[in-house]
């Protein structure tokens, strides 16, 4: 089981990035599992009291950064797994501070990196029973990007790139950029090319939508045009790396 995998061979982290969420970041603190050994939540920049609403909570488990500016969420990811891996994580998980990724479903986020079967976990929401209850516009333009990114970084199979909901090894992430990466929603696009073009797996554990009291502040349309130059630029690097050969930092 991955509750005895964690306690007896893996240290987990749970990053939050938090952007005025003085209502739901408790709820979503007190939502998160027992195994998970540190939580980071990253205040990006909120004119709100969430940074202090954050201090106050009372879990041992909980650090809180704060950023000087909204950078945006992948800014804010970042900074996260950077304290994450300081703290001598081995396994790093995602988890919005709106309460909208289901905590039940963290095990299934995890368990492919703890076990090592793959080097980063996707959410797949597209792929769960209820995801009928997603807008329609939203569920099109999602599968439409994961498309879009999965022929790009040469995994077709990918269906749902946009999900916050992931998992990454700490080895995985000692390779990766994160001062390049896109700073805002583009951000999970931006990553996953950069893993695959470092050789990792990836691995889409099926999660379920959820939509709490609080609207997503994902709007596709408005999104299109900077993931479409993501996308780009990623196919590019792909394409001078392998006319220049380079060797792939990560088992394919």
């Amino acid at each position: 089981m991955v509750h005895s995998a964690l306690n007896e061979r893996k240290t987990l982290a749970v990053v939050v990035p938090a952007y005025c969420e003085t209502k739901l970041l408790p709820e979503t603190i007190a939502s998160i599992p027992d195994f998970v050994d540190h939580i980071v939540v990253v205040d990006d920049g909120s004119p709100d009291r969430t940074f202090e609403v954050a201090r106050r909570l009372e879990d041992p488990r909980v650090e809180v950064i704060r950023l000087g500016f909204n950078y945006g969420v992948g800014r804010a990811i970042s900074r996260g797994y950077e304290h994450a891996l300081q703290l001598g994580a081995d396994v790093i998980a995602v988890m919005a501070a709106d309460n909208q990724m289901d905590p039940d479903d963290l095990l299934k986020v995890v368990e492919p990196v703890v076990d090592e079967q793959a080097d980063y976990a996707k959410g797949n929401r597209l792929a769960h029973p209820e995801s009928e209850q997603m807008p329609a516009l939203r569920r099109f333009g999602t599968r439409l990007l994961g498309r879009m990114t999965g022929m790009v970084c040469g995994l077709p199979e990918l269906d749902d790139s946009q999900c916050g909901y992931t998992a990454i090894s700490a080895e995985a992430l000692r390779y990766v950029p994160l001062h390049k990466l896109y700073p805002s929603y583009g951000y999970p696009n931006d990553l996953i090319l950069r893993l695959r073009e470092l050789g990792a797996t990836i691995e889409q554990p099926v999660v379920r939508p959820v939509y709490a009291t609080e609207q997503s502040g994902l709007r596709i349309p408005a999104v299109i045009v900077p993931i479409s130059g993501i996308l780009l630029r990623g196919a590019l690097r792909r394409l001078r790396n392998r006319l220049a050969g380079r060797h792939k930092l990560l088992a394919a």
